[in-house]
């Protein structure tokens, strides 16, 4: 069976046009060094661990750009510079709390508490310094809230949508229902809720609630939203259908400072044959709160900087300018990414092609691709000599958050590693985003993928 697949790969290669022995001599070079010498993992240690959670504004972020420059340098940049830009400074205030007030379902009228397990989402407002109780209205949908929309004035409306357990492709899951998490908060107070909880975004078998961003419709009041864990979420939807009436009292000291100075953090290697036409490799440095940041991004930065030093310690010289680029505030704002684009739009700029690593430090499985038929099927002609490293597609439709303005500014094919999904959400957003919940394989083969493609691509061109 493994010589027949040899063969096949081969065949492949040759039918297409490239050097089987050139191209995957120097892969298996590239894989070699990061599998072997790898910083990587010790990296990310020290992002998370040293640094820990960066949100926008925060003396982390501060911190973390400034390990990011030198850290550049040290893996050997041609030259390594911050690119300013404001950004969003919300900040949480302490801790989120939520108690259920319900009554025993056997006993009738006994009264009993409970603590939820909740997290403010990102840039809601707070409580401002009081509680705020009122009855909770139980939505499994935005259909069921035009349902009961006469009934949500004063309430805390609980929005209880769940994962699609039936989508493979976890990220199909997410993007059916982060719209619950974006949008919900404003949708209950256009009929006059006073608070929102909303059903974390995962799937997981655990009660961590997961943070994330929503976005106000400024024409209506910002009512105080958290998130909540799914076990309690489970509890709380019980509840409401048992006993009908379920009183909670919320508070969260969510709120805005003005916008602060943050940064890309941008190295560089400049082009042997084309320094004018420039390939971005990122992730984002920015990260929520209430963990370290490991899976998302600090997997996609670190991977970043390994490329950068890998292509250092082999003598690779590229043909094209790489930029590596540690984003800023993807999270709540995309502002590095946008300035990014900005920027390279004002310098008039070249960007033939940009690669993203925005889904975790899981086993690589493919890229999703976002340019030209034409250029999909040059890509996907490559598959066979990723294939040994975990690469088995490279699908249609794709491209990370920071990079997208590239695409949309400049057509600038974009690409995005994609890693095994299945536990991505168990960690996204949530406390349990932590180093040792990282593999250093699996870290590191991300690098390995992510590095042979820029190889090809530099090479060969689009």
């Amino acid at each position: 069976m493994k010589k027949t697949l040899i063969i096949a790969i081969s065949f492949l290669l040759v039918s297409n046009g490239y050097s089987q022995s050139e191209d995957s001599l120097m892969i298996k070079k590239i894989s070699d060094e990061i599998l072997m010498n790898s910083k990587a993992y010790d990296n990310l240690h020290y992002l998370t661990k040293q640094i820990g959670g960066r949100l926008s504004g925060s003396p982390q972020m501060v911190k973390a750009e400034k390990w990011g420059v030198e850290l550049m340098k040290e893996s050997g940049a041609d030259k390594a510079w911050l690119q300013e830009c404001l950004v969003p400074h919300w900040v949480r205030g302490g801790s989120d709390k939520a108690e259920a007030v319900y009554k025993d379902a056997i006993k009738g009228n006994l009264l009993h508490t409970k603590n939820l397990d909740v997290l403010a989402l990102g840039n809601s407002e707070g409580t401002k310094n009081k509680n705020i109780t009122a009855n909770v209205v139980l939505v499994n949908s935005f259909e069921e809230l035009e349902k009961k929309k006469d009934s949500i004035k004063g309430k805390i409306v609980f929005y209880n949508y769940k994962f699609n357990p039936t989508f493979v492709q976890t990220f199909r899951s997410y993007g059916d229902a982060v719209q619950y998490r974006g949008a919900g908060a404003s949708r209950a107070a256009k009929y006059g809720a006073a608070g929102v909880i909303v059903r974390s975004m995962s799937h997981s078998a655990d009660n961590n609630p997961h943070t994330g961003s929503l976005r106000y419709d400024t024409t209506l009041p910002k009512i105080p939203t958290m998130a909540i864990g799914l076990k309690d979420a489970d509890w709380l939807s019980s509840q409401v259908m048992n006993n009908k009436v379920v009183s909670v009292t919320i508070k969260t000291n969510a709120h805005f400072l003005p916008d602060t100075i943050g940064h890309n953090v941008i190295g560089e290697l400049t082009g042997s044959e084309f320094p004018d036409e420039i390939i971005t490799i990122g992730g984002h440095l920015d990260s929520w709160d209430p963990a370290e940041g490991a899976h998302d991004d600090g997997a996609g930065v670190v991977h970043t900087i390994e490329i950068l030093r890998a292509f250092k310690a082999l003598g690779i010289k590229p043909k094209h300018t790489i930029r590596f680029v540690l984003f800023m505030n993807e999270e709540n704002g995309l502002r590095g990414g946008n300035k990014y684009a900005e920027e390279a739009q004002t310098k008039n700029e070249k960007h033939i092609f940009a690669l993203e690593s925005d889904a975790g430090g899981f086993t690589p499985r493919g890229f999703s691709f976002g340019g030209s038929p034409e250029q999909l099927k040059k890509l996907q002609s490559w598959v066979p000599l990723l294939y040994p490293y975990g690469v088995y597609e490279i699908t249609n439709g794709g491209g990370g958050a920071d990079i997208g303005p590239l695409n949309r500014t400049f057509k600038t094919p974009v690409a995005e590693l994609g890693p095994d999904s299945q536990r991505y959400f168990d960690y996204h957003h949530a406390r349990n985003d932590v180093f040792e919940n990282v593999n250093k394989r699996e870290l590191e083969l991300g690098a390995v993928n992510m590095a042979a493609l820029i190889y090809l691509i530099d090479k060969y061109g689009l």
